[in-house]
């Protein structure tokens, strides 16, 4: 590890009064240590091969500092109507953050009061399910963690209303914040979570984000992830779930920004009769780039999973999917099916996707599947016959193939907004804007 990474971190320690905050202190050291091993990865590691970060690595971020808050016209846009915590440039901002009660018992704090007032819960969670060993950016996230969010649902506790976590980018060019999101959902517990990342366009800025989910026996989490950075920004982000016996975990991430853009979930069914479902659409144009990473890891029988991707990409963009099924000896009687789909819009679009299963049980029922191509021609036709022109033809087909995916959102004002922004987008990447 170069000595600017030891300078900044020995001056960010110091900066929280010498790292004196209880277990977050021997996680930083553990995830500083784990980066000094590992540095950033290339296109030499297997797990990086598609997706370079030379463009990242060249630049000098420095950590972006506590700002101003942005007034409530700069937020509005991207609450999508729910209320939740907001934080800003990774620090959070309660003067902007919008709660509805909630049930006895249930926490919804930021990471770093949380840390102080509820140390041994954010101790037995923070850290469990993200591995900072040989993973780059996990590591940097974990030896900056300064702030994030902290969602607890105690036993047979439900969340009436959807909660929100809006990580907001003012855009300071050159900088980085690396949030955190740390949700546990006890056994029969229910909520649905909307994490949001959001920020302008021209500057280059880095968001490093890691999120770990725990999903206790017959609990249920719907969450949502929709990514909005700026075309300049750069964007990572890791997802962990654990889901105990029984557990319903259902994503849909939506990733539209950025100009270099990696996502990693892995999701570890360690129960029995676990029912996790994964959605994902990405729409790309211009030069931009975007690397899905997923690893569904069945350790149990009786399980299923659902995992169904969609890309669209438009101009010189590029995308990767690598998906894998990793079915245990003991996950017997599991039932797993993977999709990826991706539209390519011009002849200078590339998509790499590679799903995968690793099965070692012999009584399973699994299934995967990827497709790349462009738009049908027949389809075309048929909607041309009709009186509809070209132009109008290829919005209703391109729109018609993302809505697979948004239709599977059921947060009615999220769903309304999200249909807006991807036709918008669309528009861009097929030059049908009105």
């Amino acid at each position: 590890m170069s000595d600017w990474y030891q300078q900044r971190f020995a001056a960010f320690e110091q900066s929280l009064n010498g790292g004196a905050d209880g277990a977050l202190h021997g996680l930083r050291h553990t995830g500083i240590g784990h980066f000094a091993a590992a540095g950033l990865p290339t296109t030499s590691d297997e797990e990086w091969r598609f997706t370079s970060v030379a463009p990242l690595a060249a630049i000098d971020f420095e950590l972006a500092p506590e700002p101003n808050p942005p007034g409530e016209e700069t937020v509005a846009p991207f609450r999508y109507g729910l209320a939740g915590l907001v934080f800003v440039d990774g620090h959070y901002a309660p003067e902007l953050s919008q709660l509805d009660a909630l049930p006895a018992g249930a926490l919804v704090k930021s990471l770093r009061a949380a840390s102080d007032a509820d140390a041994d819960l954010v101790a037995a969670h923070l850290g469990r399910q993200a591995a900072t060993e040989n993973v780059a950016f996990t590591a940097l996230n974990t030896a900056f963690l300064q702030d994030g969010a902290l969602v607890y649902l105690p036993p047979k506790t439900a969340l009436a209303q959807p909660l929100h976590l809006l990580f907001l980018s003012t855009g300071r060019p050159n900088t980085v914040s690396h949030p955190r999101v740390l949700v546990v959902a006890d056994a029969h517990a229910a909520a649905t979570v909307v994490e949001s990342y959001a920020g302008p366009g021209g500057a280059a800025y880095l968001t490093n984000a890691v999120s770990e989910i725990s999903v206790g026996e017959n609990a249920a989490i719907d969450h949502y992830r929709v990514q909005r950075e700026g075309d300049a920004a750069f964007h990572i982000s890791a997802t962990h779930v654990r889901e105990e016996r029984a557990a319903r975990f259902r994503s849909t991430a939506i990733t539209l920004g950025g100009q270099l853009s990696r996502n990693h979930v892995h999701t570890l069914l360690a129960g029995e009769a676990v029912d996790s479902t994964l959605n994902g659409l990405y729409v790309e144009d211009g030069n931009q780039h975007v690397d899905n990473h997923t690893l569904i890891e069945h350790a149990q029988p009786h399980c299923q999973s659902h995992e169904f991707y969609k890309g669209i990409l438009g101009g010189e963009s590029s995308g990767v999917f690598r998906g894998k099924i990793h079915v245990h000896q003991a996950a017997q009687k599991t039932d797993a099916y993977q999709s990826n789909q991706n539209l390519l819009l011009s002849d200078d679009a590339r998509i790499d996707t590679k799903p995968q299963l690793e099965i070692y049980a012999d009584d399973v029922k699994c299934s995967h599947g990827a497709t790349i191509g462009q738009l049908d021609a027949d389809a075309l036709f048929y909607l041309r016959s009709r009186g509809i022109g070209h132009r109008e033809a290829v919005r209703v087909l391109t729109r018609a193939f993302a809505g697979e995916v948004l239709d599977r959102v059921r947060l009615n004002p999220l769903r309304e907004e999200l249909d807006r922004l991807v036709a918008q987008r669309l528009d861009q990447a097929t030059g049908t804007a009105p």
